[in-house]
This record gives C-alpha cells, structure tokens and sequence, in this order.
C-alpha cells in the first residue's frame, strides 16, 4: 500500500538545527535504502509558489506570495509499508525526528485497483 504524508512545521519554532536535518537526512536514506520510502522532498515557501484554480471551467493562474498561508505543508514522502498502521508507525518516527508540527497520512489509490476504502 501506498500512502502520501505531509508534514508542516509548528510555525511558531525557529527553522531545524543542521543537527536536526542531518538525522532527518540520515533516517529518510535508511528508508529509501529499506524501500520504504518511494519519493520525499520538500517544499519552497508559497512566496514562490503559484495556484491554479478551476472554476465553472475556467482556469486561472496567481503567483505567490500569498497573504493567506495558515496552512503550509514543508514536506512530503511517498511510503510503500503493507498497512495503515505501518504507515502510522514511519510517520511517528519521522515526527520525533522533525519536531512539533502536524502530519498527514492518506492513503493512495493503485493502479488499476479499487479506491481505498471500498
């Protein structure tokens, strides 16, 4: 099973220590290495950022910066674990490892499979 997590930093902290990223770096290779984690990355603040929008069919393009940015996801990793709780588990470790903040686990459709969930 496939599942996207996001996590986005308590922005009320200062950015990670090199100390923080180096074992943040060290734990995501030991995955990837694990085939765990798929693909990971993070993300550059909105004020580079653009949105797209459709409405009642018509497309339209603003670039960043954008006032309104309660809700920014830093980051992001594809997993490949054999169950939700699994997935639990990857993204609790990666947390203790972050620092305060919140995350997200959803689970991805396969191909050519049934949604999740039916």
């Amino acid at each position: 099973m496939r599942f996207l997590m996001t996590y986005q930093q308590d922005p009320n902290l200062p950015p990670p220590t090199p100390e923080q990223i180096a074992a943040i770096g060290a734990y995501t290779l030991k995955n990837v290495q694990a085939g765990v984690v798929v693909m990971t990355g993070g993300l550059v603040r909105p004020a580079h950022g653009t949105k797209v929008k459709c409405e009642r069919g018509k497309v339209s393009v603003t670039d960043g910066p954008f006032a309104e940015t309660k809700e920014l996801i830093d980051g992001f990793a594809v997993v490949e674990v054999p169950s939700k709780e699994a997935a639990i588990a990857v993204a609790t470790e990666f947390m203790q490892l972050a620092g305060d903040g919140t995350g997200e686990i959803l689970q991805m459709f396969d191909p050519g499979g049934p949604p999740p969930g039916r």
